[in-house]
């Protein structure tokens, strides 16, 4: 009765045979390894993407998000290696550097405006009724009570670095699954071979 109950469920799983789960074994590890690699190269693509939108003034919250929004979602969506090997590898160079020249320019023209405010301020405090009369001192005095200083912008702001999952529900993340699945199938099946034929000579 028990060499009877080994031959059935032997039959049942001999269904699976070892050409099905080798040649299953070898698709989905491929299809695996060809998405993993494909992950980060979208990755790599769309921080490429990112930077020349910067360095072009584009719509750069709207390339950010789509690079953030595919790394957080696809496995070794990873950003090192490509053009730029720096840390952290998303740095909006351009976008950093059109705000200080904002900032800077900014600076210029509230120092202009103090500078005519002083002049229109000290025509009337010191009114030129005959010789000698400086407005100077006064002009000086009004910049130095109405300073304007520049603001500093953190560059750290403009510098990002996103960490994939290292699982995900994509075409690499299900195909490594079914391999896995192959993988214990096949062993199992090895297994229960060795297992019977040692169970049916005893």
């Amino acid at each position: 009765m028990f060499n009877k109950n080994i031959n059935n469920h032997w039959a049942l799983f001999r269904v699976l045979s070892y050409s099905f789960l080798i040649v299953g074994l070898i698709v989905s590890g491929l299809i695996f390894v060809f998405a993993y690699r494909q992950n980060n190269i979208t990755a790599l693509s769309l921080r490429d993407k990112l930077l020349e939108v910067d360095k072009n003034n584009g719509n750069v919250e709207l390339a950010l998000t789509e690079l953030r929004e595919f790394t957080y979602w696809h496995m070794n969506a990873n950003l090192s290696g490509g053009a730029s090997n720096i840390y952290p590898p998303i740095q909006l160079k351009y976008t950093y550097e059109r705000l200080v020249a904002t900032e800077k320019q900014h600076v210029i023209n509230a120092q202009k405006q103090v500078t005519d405010d002083a002049n229109a301020h000290c025509a009337i405090a010191v009114p030129q009724n005959g010789p000698g009369t400086n407005r100077i001192p006064c002009i000086t005095q009004y910049i130095q009570d109405h300073p304007v200083k520049e603001q500093p912008i953190r560059d750290d702001l403009y510098k990002f670095d996103f960490a994939s999952p290292r699982w995900s529900p994509d075409r690499a993340g299900w195909s490594l699954v079914i391999t896995l699945i192959f993988g214990l199938l096949l062993a199992s099946r090895l297994i229960l071979d060795e297992w019977l034929k040692h169970s049916l000579a005893d």
